[in-house]
């Protein structure tokens, strides 16, 4: 097995699976495509979780969408040499995730996608087309939750194909929580649990825009006026927030390591996010969650847990934030989203031999 984790978001997904894996006596390469690749970015990351050194960093770097895409290609082909490999998993939607997939695809190896299934219908968001086209691609489809089923098999997926088998983001949460819980990540920033908001953006339609960032910032200030906001400075955002001042009862602080980030989520009275994760880990931590975009891929976190999407107009912002302090509400957990992804995962990968399995035919061949 070969398994890909490129960027910040991928590495909480690789771990419970690489552990599960190798568990059970799996022979795995781990690959690290260096799309993010500073320390805390990456490196962090990988120390607090556990993760072990990859076998192979392809040291992608940034770059744009294509340069990025074609980097990751031209790197794991490589890398894959003549390499005896069963299957390709890859884990989430970023550059990395559907690059690795169309190598795999070509050179007629079988691909897992972990978090198949997830759609927010927004054809602007590079991430939709990575996910459409790693689900076109793979041999197997691992979805979080019964939204993502039923988008696949709207899609036309065969049955077979696809397996639900929960969230692998809520394996790693659950078996760090207590480690986080244990950190004085809080008192190192002077608050208090439940007595501090906590906001993440890094998505381009938000951070690339000045108009729409500055309706934002303008948000940010006045809920920051009810409640101090802690803001880790996601390295796309720090460009744009150098134009603008921000109120003073927002703290800027570096990227968080997982640890540190998962004890902040989890002592906020209320998160601001762009993030797809984000919306997940405070599903599960029950702790009420503003999405400031105008959709979302991961509807579960909104029908059945913590979160709500406001969009980006100030106002909406504002309101729903004064709502979300009002509220005391309590939220179930999804189902399947109980710290047994990866076994399920694992499972399904074991079921039938590698060399048996079909590849898709519904396509005519080219």
């Amino acid at each position: 097995m070969v398994l890909v984790a490129g960027a910040r978001p991928n590495f909480m997904k690789v771990a419970p699976v690489l552990w599960e894996a190798e568990r059970r006596g799996i022979d795995v390469t781990l690959v690290h495509s260096g799309q993010h690749y500073d320390h805390n970015m990456s490196d962090v990351f990988f120390q607090d979780l556990g993760i072990r050194e990859p076998d192979v960093n392809l040291g992608v770097g940034s770059g744009t969408q294509s340069e990025q895409t074609a980097g990751v290609m031209v790197a794991f082909e490589q890398a894959l040499g003549a390499r005896d490999v069963d299957v390709v998993v890859v884990v989430g939607d970023v550059n990395s995730t559907v690059a690795c997939s169309l190598v795999a695809a070509k050179l007629g190896i079988r691909v897992a996608h972990v978090e198949a299934g997830l759609r927010s219908r927004d054809w602007d968001m590079p991430e939709e087309i990575n996910r459409v086209v790693t689900d076109r691609l793979s041999d197997f489809l691992f979805a979080p939750s019964a939204d993502g089923v039923a988008n696949l098999r709207a899609e036309g997926y065969r049955d077979d194909q696809i397996h639900l088998v929960g969230n692998v983001m809520v394996d790693t949460l659950l078996a760090n929580l207590d480690r986080a819980r244990e950190r004085s990540t809080l008192r190192d920033l002077g608050v208090a649990a439940g007595g501090y908001g906590l906001v993440t953006l890094h998505r381009p339609s938000n951070v690339d825009d000045p108009a729409v960032f500055a309706g934002i910032a303008e948000a940010l200030g006045a809920v920051a006026s009810q409640l101090p906001l802690i803001f880790p400075i996601h390295p796309r955002t720090r460009p744009m927030l150098e134009q603008f001042a921000l109120d003073d009862s927002i703290t800027l602080i570096d990227p968080a390591g997982y640890l540190d980030f998962i004890a902040l989520q989890d002592g906020a009275r209320l998160v601001l996010t762009d993030s797809g994760g984000v919306q997940e880990e405070t599903t599960m931590l029950g702790v009420p969650c503003l999405t400031l975009r105008e959709n979302t891929e991961r509807p579960i976190t909104v029908t059945e847990g913590s979160n709500r999407v406001v969009g980006t107009d100030p106002a909406t912002i504002v309101e729903a934030a004064t709502a979300a302090l009002a509220s005391e509400d309590d939220h179930p957990r999804p189902e399947l989203w109980d710290g047994a992804a990866s076994a399920r995962i694992i499972d399904a990968l074991l079921e039938v031999p590698l060399v048996e399995r079909p590849r898709p035919t519904d396509l005519p061949p080219s």
